[in-house]
């Protein structure tokens, strides 16, 4: 077998890399050891935030990206059901105010339509926050939400509309280099020749790298997620709060209560059948997707305390899912000097939805040796910022064996 590009991942950012490649016209293969969306991409809300995003290149990213949904959607076969939303991001403390206020005026400044509103403007907004522990919030009427295990396959169906192959349930025995160059990928279905590997390999993206005798810092972050009963329209809006973003950006600064190691943080929507998604956790406990008694009723009591109407909504179950961590909270997009033929796209954290398809058509551009087109600086994502003292204090902080 042979093929310009093999993709090696079944999550919505390998099959975004296949999708692109595959429309720029070259051969793809993608090889996947279980089925697509049998990870992350199917484990996780429909949110596509964008004041989640921190200024700089990650909120360059998403703005870019979030442009790229309605035209997908003309071309793809699937329904994504993508549908402008905003968000609210609903204050709690004091303390809180001050930090999002300065959050907010470098977003504005970065092009996001941002703006604070005091209590009362965010129940006159969202009258589902009426008593609530509240102090304000900010709004962003350009977040979005979107279905995600429609976008993957939307992604999947449109890269094999294209040529790309998929060889799935298919086990990766090593990786053939010669001359610090990738030349092939041998499976358990046959060898692979090729001139470009992609590394899309999500939380498992460092193991793919150890093959190649490289090391990639990302640990798996657990994200616990409630599933109500179908109710009529709950929130004008998808629900965040300021401890959604503390907990993603700075878990470091987190405090030592059992919610704060939790990692709790509100990120409530709505899917088309009625059904709230409430999340969420970040934990460190490695490769664990179970779901636990505690955080449910922790993450229950904090949207309670946000919306509570809630209280009066039934839970029917809940799942888990992995999200990819790295040092920065931002993804690797990323060749490899001492390995040529090797592109990572991997370490989105909970923005792969967001940053699919501009990651998608980055790597493509990449292989094709042409400039990127969103303009993003590649040195901010580059493997490379990464210092093996950054790696090793990363991994003592928060890797779990």
């Amino acid at each position: 077998m042979h093929a310009d590009v093999v993709v090696v991942g079944g999550g919505v950012i390998g099959n975004a890399a296949a999708f692109y490649c595959a429309r720029a016209g070259m051969s793809v293969i993608l090889v996947e050891q279980q089925d697509i969306l049998n990870g992350t991409s199917s484990a996780c809300d429909t949110a596509i935030h964008l004041q989640s995003k921190s200024p700089g290149v990650h909120l360059a990213m998403a703005l870019n990206s979030i442009k790229k949904y309605p035209v997908l959607q003309k071309e793809f076969d699937i329904d994504i059901h993508f549908k402008i939303t905003g968000t609210m991001l609903a204050i709690q403390r004091e303390e809180q105010l001050e930090v999002m206020k300065s959050f907010a005026a470098r977003q504005q400044a970065a092009g996001l339509n941002v703006s604070l509103l005091d209590t009362v403007q965010t129940i006159a907004k969202q009258p589902a926050m009426k008593g609530a522990e509240l102090v304000g919030s900010t709004y962003c009427d350009q977040d979005a939400t979107i279905h995600p295990q429609n976008l993957t396959k939307a992604y999947y169906f449109g890269a094999m509309k294209y040529g790309a192959k998929y060889l799935l349930h298919t086990v990766i025995r090593s990786f053939r280099i010669e001359d610090n160059c990738l030349t092939g990928v041998d499976t358990d279905q046959g060898m692979i020749s090729c001139r470009w590997v992609v590394n899309a390999g999500g939380v498992f993206a460092p193991f793919i790298g150890k093959m190649m005798g490289l090391d990639i810092p990302i640990v798996p972050r657990r994200g616990q997620i409630l599933v109500t009963e179908p109710v009529p329209k709950l929130t004008n809006t998808i629900v965040n709060c300021a401890k959604y973003i503390a907990a993603k950006f700075r878990p470091d600064l987190l405090g030592n209560s059992v919610e704060d190691q939790l990692g709790i943080g509100l990120s409530l929507t709505q899917t088309e059948r009625g059904n709230l998604l409430l999340g969420g956790t970040r934990e460190f406990v490695g490769y664990n997707t179970k779901t636990t008694r505690q955080a449910m009723v922790l993450i229950a009591r904090h949207g309670t305390a946000i919306i509570p109407a809630l209280k009066q909504i039934n839970i029917i179950r809940s799942f888990a899912g992995l999200r990819p961590y790295t040092p920065d909270s931002l993804p690797i997009i990323s060749t490899v000097p001492e390995l040529k033929g090797l592109v990572v796209a991997a370490g989105h954290e909970g923005d792969g939805l967001a940053l699919s398809a501009v990651t998608g058509e980055m790597v493509s551009e990449i292989i094709a040796g042409q400039p990127v087109s969103s303009g993003i600086d590649l040195s901010q994502l580059s493997l490379a910022r990464f210092s093996r003292e950054d790696i090793d204090r990363f991994y003592r902080k928060y890797a779990v064996a």
